[in-house]
């Protein structure tokens, strides 16, 4: 998914990444245990691995995003979908 889309926010709404947008949903929660330090099911090479291919942890509005960063990746997932 990343390397079709240069993202790992995969869309939930799409069918054909179900199963793949629940799997990140559960990363992204898992992560925000680890950080409290509760009991979870990820590991610090997981969370290694994930940030070697650009993983977003935190899926809140970027505020401080750039606008053109924004609007190049609408232009690729209307390109795409």
């Amino acid at each position: 998914f990343v390397k079709e889309n240069g993202h790992a926010r995969v869309p939930a709404d799409f069918p054909q990444y179900g199963e793949l947008a629940n799997w990140v949903a559960t990363q992204r929660k898992s992560y925000k245990r680890y950080q409290r330090g509760d009991t979870c099911s990820i590991t610090e090479n997981r969370i290694k691995f994930l940030n070697e291919i650009g993983f977003e942890w935190d899926l809140s509005p970027q505020t401080n995003k750039p606008w053109e960063n924004s609007y190049d990746e609408l232009v690729t997932f209307v390109n795409k979908f």
